[in-house]
């Protein structure tokens, strides 16, 4: 399936979809869409604000092979935008190469969930992360007000 992705600068670009699905809303992605994740851990979040218009963030990830966990702070809008509407747009980019990743997410704000969704995006930033205890990890993602967004893949775009 071709499909066209308008750009802010009025571009189109084309992208050919694999929309292969593995179960239920949730896609199969491509080998080479899973290694282009693996690859990268800086990408764009979209989410819908209460007037309907985007909220775009810079956030760190990590997938996994089933599902992209995001870390981040509970007082943001994009933590209240995906508690109003769950579904959201993922941009991971280089260049001109991106990926784009449309999917649902749950917001947990719950351990021992959050503190193994944010430890993986944590020791993707700084591999020395995965030698923190459960009890100092919890602690520090408590004062700092972090919650966690798993991102269940739905459709998968990449072009160059």
């Amino acid at each position: 399936m071709v499909k066209a992705l308008g750009l802010a600068a009025g571009l189109a670009v084309l992208l050919i979809a694999t929309e292969a699905h593995a179960g239920e809303g949730q896609t199969e992605l491509t080998d080479d869409q899973e290694a282009y994740l693996r690859e990268h851990v800086w990408a764009v979040l979209g989410t819908g604000r209460k007037d309907g218009s985007p909220q775009l963030s810079m956030i760190a990830y990590e997938y996994d092979g089933a599902d992209i966990a995001i870390s981040i702070k509970s007082y943001t809008a994009k933590w209240k935008n995906v508690l109003r509407q769950p579904k959201v747009a993922l941009l991971v980019h280089d260049g001109r190469k991106q990926l784009i990743v449309y999917g649902t997410v749950k917001a947990v704000k719950d351990d021992p969930e959050r503190r193994d969704l944010i430890r993986r995006v944590m020791t993707k930033l700084r591999p020395e992360a995965a030698a923190l205890d459960d009890a100092t990890l919890t602690k520090v993602l408590d004062e700092q007000q972090r919650t966690a967004f798993r991102l269940i893949p739905e459709k998968a775009f990449l072009n160059d």
